[in-house]
């Protein structure tokens, strides 16, 4: 695992300031433990309510060691690059960030022990003090209401998030305050809340201010708060997915099915019961799917934007909580979220300067977006509200288990999961224990996160997280031509054309060349996927197929060596976690092993498998490949490297003939609607 460095200075800096003294923590641990774990009611976590109490405690002290009394606001060191404040100049709206982002951390804890300290530091104290900040104008927190023309921004992010807070522990947060202060505050977050917003989950923001002031008594746009209500509800696509305008991500469960869930438990069966029916039922119906996206130790996958958001990822568990509905299986609910928390917890490189870095499991440049800073990172905090629910609910008290694990994927092998309405597959792969989905990507341009390796992987695997791309053509998990001199594009613009026979069916263009297309073929195999996929240009180009990446790890070689059977040769690497085999079927003239710096969210270096060719103006070429995975130290077959007997094809259609008997035609058919 790579050490991420912000440079000597900030270095010296951590070392002589963190952790602080002041709030006589100690010396901190490196990573999380979880100390005295319950084996008996968690036998693979050992995680209980108690522990997930300590968790939300070791992130909370990392944050307060920027605080060294009632009027230091949240404030945090930036990480190098692409995120806020680019100027370093520390920002009220970063200050916001960190402000209502840390408080879904504290909630709980404030909730259990009203009197909770770090330091000496009341933590009730102080957030009702820096609250109150955010309306005082002479306060460097300050935040002025919207201006009449004013619109939509992170501002209104940061109160949505609060007024989730103040919903939750108004005896903590509201109710000690003056009927000024409150006043004030009321004015200002109805503000933003009567005010635009933009049409994705952004809309809850709205509704959480809306609702909250609305239960204190205070006058709101009731049409509006309806208008959003119904709009949300419009973007559910089925088995638990929302679409976010226009993609479909975790926004879905962060975002629309959290806040939908809350919505409904605090304010839906007073203001609108049939709503709130609706959220509880959609929240219902993501059990038959998304529990399946995690892999069997709970962790998962690195896929879409905001990634540093991580585990807050898996808040609709605890949730579910709310529902007390025997049908499900809390134990592997509670398995999942625990087991996600600790993904990261564990990871040395989480946490840097005492604080989460912007990153997946550590700093990470490629995965950041612009609208980040630090202190965003603790969206991840939200994970936390899960302990909302109370500790005698099914969700803490059931044993956890495997769910899916322990009998339906074994028997499988390999288990495909549809959601026809999100056209998104999942993948459950019983060898390596991983999870892997395939989903919507269609983006003509580049923004800061549109078209780029957050949407555009053929897959996403949870024991591979996603590599960028090279400007080199150093490419994994998706298809890359050279458009010109030395320049590469992947692709980013898919369409879904189906889902037959275990076969996940797309046609692809290439974004700067609507004249290069390609009919997609994904046909999931028990360790791995059989590509077979159809090129067409009007030229002669050069194009590259990468397999997943593997990290270099600090203390060992990546072994490269290949296996050899009748025509077919498989290329094969190993990081001593996991191997990598790659074998050509068809049309490929070369395997490439090649050595990639700097764009690994794992380790600094790494290796892909890239096969290569060039396409034969006008004319449609076939490309098969067979790419395969094993753990490290598996000995492979030649029926796993090698399982195909025979490949036919005839215009359109594909006929392939496995060795175990099965047998599985594929028609390759463009739509030409791109």
């Amino acid at each position: 695992m790579k050490k991420y460095m912000f440079g000597f200075m900030s270095c010296f800096i951590f070392i002589v300031s963190y952790p602080m003294d002041m709030f006589g923590q100690g010396t901190r641990d490196a990573v999380f433990k979880v100390k005295n774990p319950d084996l008996n009611l968690s036998p693979y976590t050992g995680m209980n309510r108690q522990h997930w109490l300590d968790a939300a405690e070791y992130l909370l002290k990392g944050a307060f060691s920027y605080v060294s009394n009632l009027d230091s606001p949240m404030e945090f060191p930036k990480q190098p690059g692409r995120s806020y404040p680019r100027d370093g100049v520390h920002t009220e709206t970063e200050r916001l960030e960190g402000l209502c982002r840390t408080l879904f951390i504290a909630l709980p804890l404030m909730k259990e022990n009203p009197d909770y300290e770090i330091g000496g530091l009341k933590i009730a104290d102080y957030y009702r003090h820096q609250i109150t900040q955010l309306v005082n104008p002479n306060s460097t927190s300050f935040i002025p209401p919207l201006p009449q023309k004013g619109g939509p921004s992170q501002k209104l992010v940061e109160f949505g998030g609060l007024a989730v807070s103040l919903m939750a522990a108004p005896e903590i947060l509201w109710d000690p305050l003056s009927q000024e202060k409150k006043d004030t505050l009321a004015h200002t977050l109805l503000s933003y809340g009567n005010g635009p917003t933009i049409d994705m989950n952004w809309r809850f923001f709205n509704v959480m201010i809306l609702s909250f002031f609305k239960s204190k008594g205070y006058s709101i746009r009731e049409d509006y708060l309806k208008e959003l209500l119904e709009k949300c509800l419009s973007d559910y696509k089925g088995n638990g997915w929302y679409n976010d305008q226009p993609y479909y991500d975790y926004y879905s469960m962060w975002g629309y099915q959290m806040y939908g869930t809350l919505w409904a438990t605090y304010y839906g069966d007073e203001l609108y019961p049939d709503y709130a029916k609706k959220f509880r039922t959609h929240l219902r119906e993501m059990v038959g799917h998304y529990p399946y996206m995690f892999s069997k130790d709970g962790e998962m996958i690195m896929w879409g934007r905001s990634i540093a958001y991580r585990m807050g990822a898996a808040v609709p568990f605890p949730l579910m909580g709310f529902l007390e509905d025997q049908s499900i299986n809390y134990g592997w609910m509670r398995r999942i979220a625990s087991g996600t928390l600790l993904q990261f917890l564990k990871q040395p490189d989480f946490l840097s300067e005492g604080i989460p870095t912007l990153g997946f499991y550590g700093a990470f440049e490629p995965a950041v977006q612009e609208y980040s800073c630090r202190g965003s990172a603790f969206w991840l905090g939200k994970i936390f509200l899960g302990l909302l629910i109370p500790d005698d609910n099914i969700f803490w008290t059931a044993n956890e288990n495997l769910g899916a694990w322990e009998s339906e994927i074994p028997k499988a092998k390999v288990l495909n999961k549809l959601a026809p309405g999100a056209e998104i597959l999942i993948t459950d792969y019983a060898g390596i224990g991983a999870s892997e989905i395939r989903a919507w990507c269609d983006s003509k341009t580049i923004g800061y996160y549109q078209g780029t390796e957050n949407y555009n992987k053929l897959a996403y695997n949870s024991a591979f997280p996603w590599q960028a791309d090279g400007k080199n053509g150093e490419v994994s998990m998706n298809y890359m031509f050279q458009i010109g001199g030395n320049k590469w594009e992947s692709l980013r613009r898919y369409k879904f054309i189906g889902y037959q026979d275990d076969i996940y069916y797309r046609d692809a263009v290439l974004a700067s060349d609507s004249t290069i297309r390609l009919q997609l073929a994904d046909i999931i195999l028990p360790n791995g996927i059989l590509r077979v996929d159809q090129v067409y240009s009007q030229k002669s180009i050069a194009l590259r197929l990468g397999h997943y990446a593997l990290p270099q790890y600090e203390d060992r070689v990546i072994v490269e060596h290949q296996i050899k059977y009748k025509k077919w040769t498989a290329s094969i690497i190993d990081n001593g976690q996991y191997q990598l085999a790659v074998v050509p079927v068809e049309g490929w003239e070369e395997v490439e092993i090649v050595s990639a710096a700097g764009l690994n969210p794992v380790s600094e270096t790494s290796k892909v498998l890239n096969l290569k060719a060039n396409t034969i103006a006008n004319q449609k070429q076939l490309f098969a490949t067979l790419m395969l995975w094993k753990k490290s130290g598996e000995k492979w077959t030649n029926d796993e490297l090698f399982p195909i007997k025979k490949l036919n094809q005839k215009l359109n259609q594909v006929g392939i003939s496995r060795k175990n008997g099965r047998y599985q035609a594929l028609n390759l058919i463009s739509t030409d609607q791109q």
